[in-house]
């Protein structure tokens, strides 16, 4: 039998966000055509490797 290939594991972050903020982000996704959780990831891959946001 085959081995699986392993898929990156993912983590549910739980955080309260303004109203306001989370609406225009979402409408800001939406317009460029990105996934909100790909923008996240790679805001925190950014501060990992920078130190910086």
């Amino acid at each position: 039998m085959a081995a699986s290939l392993k898929m990156p594991q993912k983590a549910k972050m739980d955080f309260s966000v303004d109203k306001q903020t989370y609406d225009d982000f979402m409408k800001n996704c939406s317009k460029k055509g990105y996934a909100p959780n790909i923008i996240a990831e790679r805001l925190m891959k950014k501060y990992n490797e920078t130190g910086q946001i």
